[in-house]
Formats: C-alpha cells, sequence, structure tokens
C-alpha cells in the first residue's frame, strides 16, 4: 500500500476550508484539501461577509473580486414590511455606516452569496495549491496515533482508495462533521430553534423594489419568513417558516411558486423555481477545538443562528487564526503547545456569537447587523503577552462598539496611510505574512532586535507607520491609537493582526527573542 504524505489535511471545501487553504498556501504551508461534493454550492447559503473577513480576503489579495461580486453598498439596508409592496415598510441599514463616525477599517463588510464567494476562494486556492485541492474526494476514514494522521480518501468519480499520512487534520466539514464525529467531540447547546424551507428561484421583482432596495426583506405580520436579495432584481431567496410537523412538499414547485406570490403580495409575478433546501437552526458549539492531532473550525466547531450574519464568518477568523500557528509548527519555530491558543482564543469568541445570534432571533422588534463586531475581539492565551495592569482579564467581543487601540490581544487598529508604496494604504496592509514588528516611526534601535529574532529562525518584518514615503492621512492619528502612556512602543503583531506584545525598546538584546518564544510556545 502506498501512503502519501501532507502537513496538513483540511476535510471541507465550503468558504471556511478554502479560506483556510488559502491562508496555509500564503503562510507557505503544504497541504491537501479535500471535499465530498464535486463543486461549489450552488445555493446562496450564507451571504454577509463581514469587515473582519474582508479584512482577510484584503490580505489575500481578493477583496477587489469578493467586493465586484456582492450587492451595491448602498443596497445593504433591511427591510420590514408585511409584503414587499407595503406602503407602510421601514427599512434601516447597518449599526453603523460605511461613513458614519471614525473610520475602523479599510474594508467594510458587503452582501455576496456563497454561490457567487465560493468560486472566487476556490479560484485562488487553485492557484496556489493547485492539484492538492481535490473536490469530489470524501473521507472514508481516519486514525489518530497520537504522532499524525492516517486517512483514507475515496475518488468519487473512479472510486479508488487513496492513502494519506497528514501531520495535522482540520475538519472544516460543516455541521454533521465527519471529522468532528471520528475525533469524539461532543456538540453542546438547543437544535430546533427553528425549521425553514429556502426556496431559490427568479421573478421580475427588481422594478418592484427600486425604491426599497434591500440586502434582506423580514416580513411582518400577517407575512411570513422573508426574501434574500441575491441581485436585487431576478434571482432571490426566500426563507418560509416550517412548523414541527409542517408537509410542505419542496418539490411541488407550483404550491412554492404560490408560497412566493403571497409572501411578496403580486397575485400575478412570473415565478420560477430553480431549487430548495431545508435547513435547521441550531445553536451549538463544540466541547473541544483540538483532540491530539485533529482540529476544528467553521460549522464543525460551531452552529451559530443566522440571525446577524456571524456563523462563516467567525469561521472564516478561524480559519485565519488558525493558518498561522499551523505554518509555525510545521515550519519548526514554534512548540505544539501553540495550537492550544487557538481553542483559547476562538471559543470563547464563537459562545458569545451563538449567544448574540440566539437572542437576535427571539428579538420581536428586529435587529440590525453590527458589521464591525468581529473586529472588537480581544484574545486572551499564552499567544498574547498582556500589559501587567490587564493579565487576568478575558477576552471577550464589544457589542457595544469598536474603539480601537493598541493593547495586546487587540486587532492592529487602521489607520490610512498616504502616499504610501503600491498596496499600502492602511496599517494593516503593513502586517504579514510572518510576525511584524510595528513602529510609530523609522528607529534603528530596533533592527538589532529584529535581527536576533531572524537569526532564530523567527520570520520577523521591522514596519514603521511613519517613514519617508508615507504618514498618517490623519496627523497623529497613531498616536492617538498609542496612547499618552505608550507613546514610545513598539508592536509585536501576529500573522493574524493581533496584537501579541507592546513595549519599549529593551535594554537586553536577548529579550525580545525570548518574548517571541514565550508567544510560539517554544521555550
Amino acid at each position: 500500500m502506498t501512503e502519501s504524505h501532507t502537513p496538513v489535511l483540511v476535510v471541507g471545501g465550503g468558504p471556511v476550508g478554502l479560506a483556510l487553504s488559502c491562508l496555509l498556501s500564503d503562510q507557505g504551508v503544504d497541504h491537501v484539501l479535500i471535499e465530498s461534493h464535486p463543486g461549489t454550492s450552488r445555493h446562496p447559503k450564507a451571504r454577509g461577509v463581514s469587515a473582519r473577513s474582508m479584512e482577510i480576503f484584503r490580505r489575500l489579495g481578493l477583496e477587489t473580486e469578493v467586493r465586484a461580486a456582492g450587492l451595491p453598498a448602498e443596497q445593504v439596508h433591511f427591510y420590514r414590511g408585511c409584503d414587499l409592496v407595503d406602503p407602510d415598510y421601514t427599512r434601516n441599514g447597518l449599526a453603523q455606516e460605511p461613513g458614519e463616525g471614525p473610520e475602523h477599517t479599510p474594508s467594510p463588510g458587503l452582501i455576496c452569496s456563497q454561490d457567487a464567494l465560493e468560486p472566487l476562494l476556490l479560484r485562488r486556492a487553485m492557484e496556489l495549491a493547485g492539484s492538492r485541492i481535490r473536490f469530489a474526494a470524501r473521507l472514508v476514514s481516519f486514525e489518530d496515533d497520537g504522532l499524525g494522521v492516517r486517512a483514507v480518501v475515496e475518488d468519487r468519480a473512479t472510486g479508488r482508495l487513496d492513502h494519506l499520512r497528514a501531520d495535522w487534520l482540520v475538519g472544516c466539514d460543516g455541521a454533521a462533521s465527519t471529522v468532528r464525529t471520528g475525533a469524539g467531540i461532543a456538540m453542546e447547546g438547543p437544535v430546533g430553534l427553528g425549521r425553514y424551507l429556502s426556496v431559490r428561484f427568479e421573478a421580475p421583482l427588481g422594478e418592484v423594489v427600486a425604491d426599497r432596495a434591500s440586502a434582506s426583506y423580514f416580513l411582518t405580520v400577517p407575512g411570513r419568513g422573508g426574501f434574500m436579495a441575491v441581485d436585487n432584481d431576478r434571482h432571490w431567496i426566500y426563507q418560509y417558516p416550517l412548523g414541527p410537523d409542517a408537509e410542505t412538499d419542496p418539490t411541488d414547485n407550483e404550491l412554492l411558486a404560490d408560497l412566493v406570490r403571497t409572501a411578496a403580495g403580486i397575485p400575478d409575478l412570473d415565478v420560477t423555481v430553480h431549487d430548495t433546501m431545508t435547513w435547521r437552526m441550531d445553536a451549538q458549539l463544540a466541547s473541544a477545538y483540538r483532540h491530539s492531532r485533529v482540529l476544528l473550525a467553521g460549522d464543525a466547531a460551531h452552529v451559530v443562528p443566522p440571525t446577524g450574519g456571524h456563523g462563516m464568518n467567525t469561521g472564516i477568523g478561524d480559519a485565519d487564526n488558525l493558518a498561522w500557528k499551523l505554518a509555525a509548527v510545521t515550519a519548526g519555530y514554534a512548540g505544539e503547545a501553540l495550537l492550544d491558543t487557538y481553542e483559547a482564543e476562538r471559543r470563547p469568541l464563537a459562545r458569545q456569537v451563538i449567544d448574540i445570534s440566539t437572542a437576535n432571533a427571539t428579538n420581536r422588534a428586529g435587529y440590525r447587523i453590527d458589521d464591525e463586531l468581529l473586529l472588537t475581539a480581544t484574545y486572551r492565551s499564552a499567544a498574547v503577552i498582556p500589559d501587567p495592569e490587564h493579565t487576568g482579564e478575558h477576552g471577550v467581543l464589544d457589542p457595544s462598539g469598536c474603539t480601537p487601540g493598541c493593547r495586546p490581544g487587540e486587532r492592529v487598529p487602521h489607520a490610512r496611510l498616504t502616499p504610501g508604496p503600491a498596496g499600502v494604504t492602511s496599517t494593516l496592509d503593513l502586517v504579514g505574512p510572518g510576525l511584524t514588528l510595528l513602529t510609530a516611526d523609522e528607529d534603528p534601535r530596533w533592527q538589532a532586535q529584529a535581527e536576533a529574532v531572524r537569526q532564530a529562525g523567527v520570520p520577523l518584518a521591522l514596519q514603521a507607520v511613519r517613514t519617508a514615503g508615507q504618514q498618517e492621512a490623519d496627523p497623529g492619528q497613531w498616536a492617538h491609537l498609542l496612547g499618552a502612556d505608550h507613546a514610545d512602543t513598539a508592536l509585536l503583531v501576529r500573522p493574524d493582526g493581533h496584537i501579541a506584545w507592546r513595549g519599549t525598546i529593551p535594554a537586553n538584546p536577548t529579550t525580545l527573542p525570548a518574548l517571541v518564544r514565550r508567544v510560539l510556545a517554544d521555550r
């Protein structure tokens, strides 16, 4: 029996698995991705791409393509009315509209349906990893021996069985995860909070909604369910709520067309039903994100109610957090304990996202989409060295709003830069792909410190916010973000954009390498 080897095997080729593949390639990690379906999703499914996800896509060079595939920014509103022609409708926007208040991100979120997003991610993943991206390939079984994973993979087109040895296995294979089940990891939390029939259809509704174009159309009593715009013209999704004993036939297209006409309030609407999908609203969290050599990400780790649009985005954030840690461990400059910080950082965040989304589902007054919620994540783990005064604080999301700062654990804040080199218009563009030591100004005293880290085999770039060729568009903004008590500090920024440490130039040249080893669990 021939057994091939890969450092990382990713199971699942949805948005999370494909994002992880792109991020692993960006970090130089050889890997294989398998997906049991022959192609990407035909159904829009998830549609909201948050600002944090767009920042990740920006780093991957995908932001422009994703934005072009999404709805125009002026249509990211949320409609409420008893039908689509209700004269007394209401319409509101995001919790914070773009251009409203301080600019917290260079990459605001948008609506881009999953059936449009996945092909973009797949194309980039294949550009970077080629034939190692395998669709129509099913994980038959795996065995974790503590040193790696032996997996059996079936080519669904030919029936051929391939044997693969992986150092690490990552399950991105959804709520019914084969990987999670095989690893013996339980899911905790309620199921069956609601059942819905999702009808993908075509109808000439563009002129109907021209004066009220929105991303989502929530129907109020006596209406039922709601519409999701795919293009706000001819392509739509109708979400029809099913009772526990509902017997709606998802194959009776004429019945489904009548449901759409009734919900739209247009009895003679010309409707063509393309397909349907029945789904259940759950609110579950995996009891662990890692077991030995197996890790979970996305819906395999957390099932988030869609009320808020955070589920897919939380999964993409998982991929961003995990990719650089796998890169450091597989390259040998980090200890395996670094991977334990993945659960420590991401599981509490998912718990809070689930709670927020569940509360939204029961909010009869409605809710607004918080595009910037995931920008507020503050990590607390062994991969973050907190300021002494903040030791022991718990990392949480802040639903009250984004208040950028430079504390360890926080995402490095955005400050717009000008004129800057090509492709650098934000402080976020100065980060990665390895660790980054970010200073306010060019200071040669940091060079020896940075070189000492590199000599230890750890990739680290030294970057400055203000140089001879670039500065903040808003003079003094970076000093304000640093705070008066930290004006002379540099930030050690992880590849995922979160701050691992901040401090002034150490007197001892061995201090910074020791801090980096601590962050990387390489003691």
